[in-house]
C-alpha cells in the first residue's frame, strides 16, 4: 500500500533494525577473545575467607589452593556458557583457560562468575603470561613485599599493566 501508512511502516522497521543493530553490535564487538576480561562482566571477587591477617594459613601455605579449586566440571560449563553467551567467534572450549581474575593464590573467589571468564591461551597476552605475573604477585605477597589488597587490585583492574609494573615488557 502507498501514502502515509507504508512510509510509518518503513519507519517502523528502521527503528526496529537499529533496536536489533543495538543489540547485536555488543556481541559482535567480543567476537574475538579478549585478553582481558570485560570489567562489566567479570569484575573479580575474592574469597571472603582470605585476608591480609591469615595468608600464612590460606594463600602461602603451598597446595591451599587444590583445597579451594571448583571441579573442572563447573568451570567446563561455565566457560561454554560464557563463550555463547558473550558471542565469542571462537567457541572451541581447548582454546581458552575458564581463568580466576583475582587468581585463587591471592584469595580470589573459587566459584563467583564474577570471578571468572574465558582467557584465551593463544596471543602473547594468553593465559601463560597472566600465570606469570600470578605467581609473581603471590611471592610479593607471601615474601612481604606487597600487600593482599594492591596484588588483588593490580591484577583485577588492569593485569597487562600490572605485568608490565612487577615483570616487565614483553
Amino acid at each position: 500500500m502507498e501514502g502515509p501508512t507504508s512510509a510509518r511502516t518503513l519507519s517502523m522497521l528502521a527503528a526496529a533494525g537499529l533496536m536489533v543493530l543495538g543489540l547485536v553490535m555488543p556481541a559482535r564487538a567480543l567476537a574475538h577473545a579478549p585478553v582481558r576480561p570485560d570489567p562489566a562482566r567479570t569484575p573479580g571477587a575474592i574469597n571472603a575467607e582470605v585476608s591480609q591477617d591469615n595468608i600464612f594459613e590460606t594463600i602461602c601455605v603451598r597446595g591451599w589452593t587444590r583445597t579451594v579449586r571448583p571441579p573442572e566440571q563447573y568451570t567446563y560449563h561455565l566457560k561454554v556458557q560464557q563463550l555463547r553467551d558473550w558471542g565469542y567467534a571462537d567457541r572451541e572450549t581447548r582454546d581458552y583457560e575458564e581463568d580466576h581474575l583475582i587468581p585463587l593464590e591471592l584469595g580470589g573467589s573459587p566459584t563467583s562468575p564474577n570471578n571468572l571468564w574465558p582467557e584465551p591461551w593463544a596471543g602473547e597476552w594468553g593465559a601463560r603470561t597472566k600465570d606469570r605475573l600470578e605467581n609473581r604477585l603471590h611471592w610479593l605477597v607471601c615474601h612481604g613485599r606487597l600487600s593482599l589488597d594492591e596484588a588483588r587490585h593490580a591484577i583485577a583492574t588492569n593485569w597487562i599493566a600490572a605485568y608490565r609494573e612487577y615483570i616487565g615488557e614483553r
